[in-house]
């Protein structure tokens, strides 16, 4: 029994391992470093791109109920996050270069994968295959996969946050809190009053954007990837109630409420660089300079990486899958990643091992596994697999997405209990589930 895996990043590589442990041979693709992508820094596998952070930790949150529900069906890199982990409140942040390091050196000394660095440019048909290439899928295979798939592709935009070195940090100005004191002070704060951030958002909407191509135009931005001048262009303030919102950061050497406030998170173990949160961009890098220089403590920063945005590729998913991720078109066909629609890491990594575990039961013959939309991981293949769904566009984990729960009238507009409720039905339907199949 062998596996074709095409691309190693979060996604494949999950499913690799997890066919590994099985005893399957496996088959990885991976075009980097013979071809690259405009947004990969390094030749490594599972390489974290945007941010560092795979978000909340906590179960009664959409994105930390699909993290329990990875650890439940024994997902591999949700273990190694962990163990790679670095400070950032409840939220799952990751030294990222420690991270994709350990995935790679566990791929290459797998007796079960044979990792082949080169491009794949065709859809092998003698074998089964998980499509695992991402949103930034060569052209020769995307072309491949429109071919099979008779749909356009559907695009859209993500950026990439700056980092800046901690030593050029000036902490006379900036300091260490959590918001709310939650957890610990474990990111860096940059204060500003109102004059500070007139200034700043002034620069900020007068900056020299990198110009479009022309193709580039008619795509569209995830939401929650928004670059900062865009979310600017809303408002003077939608910044200050959105990633610069001040609420709960307040400097104890002062006692100063700002205005508003700029955060940067742990970028890796050594704790040398901070990512700047919420500051996606596709400023041109002279004007990012000059904006990250204009935020107070940040006056000297040493930036070591612009931000850079790029355009992402996902097929029209609910006219191709099952929800259990193969194709209706030929059953041991499988997508996996943000190319089937999901966005994240976390989704991304979830759908690699889900896929993964369905090619590896369909080799030995059992059912293949459908989540019960009761459970987070469950809700979102179903969606991203409904063909009901007119205008498909990409979708992280949600609770809008799962099986609703039915609560006494005086207690349904409490969230927190209905979210308790949500996760914890959510992990007994799962066990349950597994424990029938």
């Amino acid at each position: 029994m062998e596996v074709i895996i095409i691309g190693a990043g979060l996604a494949g590589s999950e499913a690799a391992l997890q066919l590994a442990k099985r005893n399957i041979k496996v088959k990885l693709y991976e075009m980097r470093p013979q071809k690259t992508t405009g947004a990969h820094v390094t030749d490594n596998c599972a390489e974290f791109v945007c941010s560092n952070s795979l978000g909340s930790a906590d179960i009664t949150n959409a994105s930390g109920l699909l993290k329990a529900e990875m650890q439940e069906l024994g997902g591999e890199l949700i273990k190694i996050a962990y163990e790679c982990r670095v400070p950032a409140g409840n939220a799952l942040a990751i030294d990222r270069v420690g991270f994709s390091k350990k995935v790679t050196e566990l791929i290459e000394n797998n007796e079960n994968i044979e990792f082949i660095r080169e491009e794949l440019k065709e859809i092998p048909s003698d074998k089964p295959v998980i499509i695992a290439s991402g949103p930034l899928t060569s052209d020769d295979l995307a072309n491949k996969i429109q071919e099979f798939t008779k749909s356009e592709h559907l695009h859209f935009f993500d950026a990439i946050a700056p980092i800046v070195e901690k030593d050029s940090i000036n902490f006379d100005i900036a300091f260490w809190a959590s918001r709310y004191d939650k957890g610990e002070a474990s990111y860096i704060n940059c204060p500003m009053d109102k004059e500070q951030y007139t200034r700043f958002y002034e620069i900020l909407t007068n900056a020299e954007r990198i110009e479009l191509k022309e193709f580039e135009k008619d795509a569209k931005f995830f939401e929650s990837c928004l670059p900062v001048e865009v979310l600017a262009s809303r408002g003077v303030d939608t910044l200050r109630f959105g990633p610069m919102k001040p609420v709960g950061l307040i400097d104890k050497r002062t006692g100063v409420e700002n205005w508003a406030v700029v955060q940067l998170r742990q970028d890796n173990a050594a704790k040398s660089l901070f990512n700047l949160v919420g500051f996606q961009t596709n400023l041109k890098w002279g004007a990012q300079k000059e904006l990250i220089h204009s935020i107070p403590g940040l006056e000297n920063a040493n930036i070591v990486r612009y931000g850079v945005m790029h355009r992402n590729t996902f097929i029209n998913s609910p006219q191709v899958l099952n929800a259990t991720l193969n194709t209706r078109k030929r059953e041991n066909l499988f997508f996996a990643g943000q190319i089937t629609g999901v966005e994240g890491y976390t989704e991304s990594i979830a759908t690699g091992l889900l896929a993964g575990l369905n090619i590896a039961r369909q080799l030995e013959g059992k059912e293949l596994i459908e989540l019960p939309q009761e459970t987070m991981l469950g809700a979102l293949c179903n969606y991203i697999s409904s063909s009901e769904l007119k205008h498909f566009q990409p979708m992280n984990s949600n609770w809008a997405v799962v099986s609703p729960i039915e609560l006494p009238k005086k207690e349904r507009k409490n969230k927190k209990l209905k979210n308790e409720l949500l996760s914890k039905r959510s992990i007994e339907v799962l066990r349950g589930y597994l424990c029938s199949i």
